[in-house]
């Protein structure tokens, strides 16, 4: 007999494993302490994980394959991956152990030991979900200091001809960036996002009847997040249909009434490979090239650069660098996470919402992540363990192949700029220009000291001081340095000592 193991995130209806119907081959699922307590988890993120997990195990055995699904209360259950492994190949007579490439570092290297261990043969199969090896960009790189997005971009590009005249890009143009980047205008309402309604009251009560240690909340009656397969083809299409026409325009705004805009929210979707990179992007070419009248370049090259761009490059980042890339910290930052992070009470408006919305939804998109919540940690210098540990749990498409590059790399350049070439950090300007969170916020985002000054604005400054030293020199910042050094001393000290009193009163911000 064989066993195949598949973990939570590989949920891939059209892997070959399945096109092969054999009684000797035994596929095996689990729920385990192991996963839902490495991390605080947001209640969201488990049910969805959970939900998606049991409904394709009773696919599986819908499509009469063998299968051993072990519930977190299966009184088998060891609650730990190896371990449960032992006793099923133990008691299954098992000749041979199959499992697809794990996504996470910890996971491959705990298989890796355990089939060390086995004196069966283990054979290890990839996850057909990914357009890249996991080596392709340490490959594509190779001698190189920097690893450039934008060229990883561009050879994904040629590789699978997404957008291309044979080797150049279709409209001569390889990035349509700089169009992205309007705010939402006052009267624009975007289209109503669709979400789904299932109750999953059951799943609740059996995670709180566990004492699993969640974050946020959720409506049980009323969950939103596809978990099958079938759901997530339906928000693909709704993407295409009614949110692509807009998205690389107001891809990168915010606003306090709209918590979608035109963002797919296909992420879960992919990272647990309900869906793949390639059909995503396939499915939206299409429509844009049936649509051309309505949806510009602009919108399709924006998403087809998040796909096959950015998510690819995250993940061979990660497996370039791991496992010393999640000790990374470049600026040496040692504060703690204030505890609004967790309850989402703080007077800075863009804070309030970003936060809140992430503990309400389990979800907040690129630039709120980036831009206000990254931002803010970055400016008041927070420990990247705590941010990566907060990022983790929160939001329900964070895995850590995907979230530890965004956010040590990406948000707080921890990784003294392997992913970016420069620190991400604004002042109040920036927000205010990309949201409507600044006009009713207790701070005044044109004020940098006194009474109900925007923290941003002299933490903003008080960052590139105390960074001096390894950011002075940096060609992509240097005009940060022009202005800083420009500011009438008097003025500046004023800045850095109004800094230095919010730093010091963090928690009451």
């Amino acid at each position: 007999m064989v066993l195949r193991l598949i973990l939570g995130d590989q949920l891939n209806h059209n892997h070959s494993w399945f096109q092969e119907k054999s009684n000797n081959i035994l596929y095996v699922m689990m729920e385990m302490r192991q996963e839902t307590d490495y991390v605080r988890h947001h209640i969201q993120k488990v049910i969805g994980f959970f939900s998606a997990m049991r409904l394709f195990a009773q696919n599986l055995e819908n499509q009469e394959n063998k299968a051993i699904y072990l519930r977190l209360d299966d009184e088998r259950n060891t609650q730990s991956l190896t371990q449960n492994l032992k006793w099923i190949i133990e008691q299954n007579q098992i000749t041979k152990l199959e499992y697809q490439l794990p996504d996470e570092y910890r996971l491959d290297e705990q298989l890796k030991a355990f089939s060390s261990t086995l004196s069966i043969p283990t054979k290890v199969f990839d996850t057909e979900h990914f357009l890249s090896q996991r080596n392709e960009l340490d490959d594509f790189f190779k001698g190189k200091k920097t690893f450039l997005m934008e060229s990883f971009y561009r050879m994904m590009r040629k590789k699978y001809g997404i957008l291309m005249d044979g080797n150049e890009p279709l409209t001569g143009q390889w990035n349509y960036d700089a169009d992205n980047r309007k705010k939402l205008p006052k009267e624009h309402r975007p289209v109503e996002p669709l979400v789904f309604s299932r109750d999953v009251s059951d799943i609740y009560e059996f995670i709180q009847n566990h004492e699993i240690k969640t974050i946020g909340s959720v409506n049980a009656k009323n969950f939103f997040w596809p978990v099958t397969r079938e759901e997530s083809l339906q928000l693909l299409e709704f993407f295409v249909r009614n949110c692509l026409p807009n998205f690389g325009t107001y891809e990168d705004a915010m606003a306090t009434q709209y918590w979608s805009i035109y963002h797919s929210r296909l992420s879960f979707s992919m990272n647990i490979k309900l869906l793949s990179p390639l059909e995503v992007v396939e499915q939206a070419v299409e429509y844009w090239q049936q649509n051309q009248d309505q949806i510009s370049i602009a919108q399709i090259e924006g998403f087809v650069r998040q796909i096959i761009g950015w998510r690819e490059y995250m993940r061979g980042i990660y497996w370039s660098k791991m496992p010393d890339f999640q000790t990374l910290n470049y600026f040496e930052n040692q504060l703690k996470l204030p505890d609004f992070f967790w309850m989402g009470k703080t007077k800075m408006n863009c804070m309030k919402h970003a936060i809140g919305q992430s503990l309400n939804l389990a979800y907040a998109h690129h630039i709120q992540r980036l831009m206000v919540i990254g931002n803010f940690c970055l400016l008041a210098g927070i420990n990247p363990d705590e941010i990566d540990e907060w990022y983790l749990g929160i939001y329900i498409d964070a895995i850590e192949w995907v979230e530890i590059t965004n956010t040590r790399g990406m948000s707080q350049y921890a990784d003294g700029g392997i992913v970016g070439t420069k620190p991400y950090v604004a002042s109040a300007n920036y927000i205010d220009k990309m949201s409507d969170y600044c006009g009713s916020c207790f701070y005044d985002k044109s004020k940098k000291v006194g009474h109900k000054s925007c923290p941003f604005n002299s933490l903003y400054w008080h960052f590139y001081e105390r960074n001096r030293a390894k950011l002075e020199r940096n060609p992509r910042i240097g005009m940060a340095y022009v202005t800083l050094n420009k500011m009438p001393e008097t003025q500046r000290n004023e800045v850095l000592q109004q800094a230095e009193i919010y730093l010091k009163n963090i928690e009451e911000l």
